[in-house]
């Protein structure tokens, strides 16, 4: 599928305000993704494990409009209050997909959000709000075009979600999703993402995700402006190939249930993801002297236990400690008992995977 398919031209306009509602999950990349081109197609194909506590509220009411505007006509309302701080980025989003849904001009949208988890410090908050926004978008479509068929609504809310926010492409399915081309995973595309159908060991399937809330704060430097920073990076191209090899490994090692692999490459990668942000230029340090201990405490947890206890990051300080559902009771003791005072406000997230978006 290309972009020209993604063209909404036939639609006819509600005559009645329609109410439309989606929560959407945030989720954790296994295999990262930094640096981009063009319009947010990825340097690297990503593979991701989708949450489901960690999630974004959306609702939509679309008012049609006695005629067109310009542009699209919007209020925001987050956590129950107007907000202006998103708008920038949320006007950006309409022109963006202006060619693919040309009908949002001849609504006003009222929009009011709510995430589950803190705003920019690290979880992928800007995920889960795109998804859970394009998903709404997508079932206005449907309702104006009714022989819609799943696979396109599916694929194309990924598409818009992707315009908004690259790994939000990644939020409408689960639990194992992939986003860039790669020979690994079946049907990729670099225009949206797609599940990861291939054969997936059972014990990948009830994953726990520990998400510890070192700073709740919002990040010092945006995802944007670090993608960008990948542009010119002396490390940028051998990164984007490692990344590659990476995924490939991890496809293999899920099919088998090496769990060994899995903790050494997902670690690497988590890793390998901040030291193209300490070695960018400018540079920027996202964790924190906590990020450190926990990250020493992880490794010498596993070697003492043989609980096959890891580690992930995304851009923040924040760390997501994954672990199989049967060792869940052991891992969060451990996390009760040593960690939540390393957190902020004694504050942490028990997760899991997740199939993806719910509508409302």
């Amino acid at each position: 599928m290309n972009e020209q398919q993604f063209i909404s031209s036939d639609f006819s306009i509600l005559s009645q305000p329609l109410s439309v509602g989606w929560q959407s999950p945030s989720n954790i990349a296994l295999i990262k993704y930094w640096g981009k081109t063009g319009i947010q197609i990825p340097k690297n194909a990503s593979l991701s494990f989708t949450l489901s506590q960690c999630a974004t509220d959306t609702s939509i009411v679309f008012s049609p409009l006695s005629k067109p505007t310009r542009s699209v006509d919007f209020v925001l309302i987050f956590d129950k209050k107007k907000n202006t701080d998103f708008r920038p980025k949320m006007i950006d989003f309409f022109e963006r997909i202006s060619d693919y849904c040309p009908y949002l001009r001849h609504y006003h949208l009222e929009i009011c959000s709510s995430n589950s988890f803190p705003h920019s410090s690290g979880i992928a908050s800007s995920a889960s709000a795109m998804s859970a926004l394009a998903l709404c978008i997508m079932e206005l479509e449907q309702h104006q075009q009714p022989a819609m068929s799943e696979l396109y609504f599916k694929q194309k809310a990924s598409f818009l979600a992707r315009l908004g926010s690259g790994s939000a492409c990644r939020s409408i399915e689960g639990p194992l999703v992939g986003w860039g081309t790669h020979p690994r995973i079946t049907n990729s595309s670099d225009l949206y993402g797609v599940v990861h159908s291939d054969s997936v060991h059972p014990i990948f399937a009830s994953y726990r995700d520990t998400v510890l809330l070192v700073d709740r704060g919002q990040k010092e430097v945006s995802s944007t402006l670090g993608h960008n920073l990948m542009n010119g990076h002396p490390f940028s191209e051998q990164r984007f190939l490692q990344a590659q090899d990476n995924l490939a490994e991890l496809v293999t090692a899920l099919a088998e249930g090496d769990v060994n692999t899995f903790v050494r490459i997902v670690e690497l990668e988590a890793l390998t993801l901040h030291a193209m942000m300490m070695t960018s230029d400018p540079s920027f340090v996202l964790m924190k002297p906590n990020t450190l201990h926990i990250i020493q405490a992880v490794r010498v947890y596993r070697k003492e236990t043989g609980i096959p206890l890891c580690f992930t990051l995304d851009a923040g300080a924040n760390v997501h400690l994954l672990y199989p559902n049967e060792n869940a009771e052991k891992v969060m003791d451990w996390i009760e008992n040593e960690w939540a005072s390393y957190c902020q406000n004694h504050q942490y997230i028990h997760d899991r995977v997740g199939n993806g978006a719910k509508k409302m």
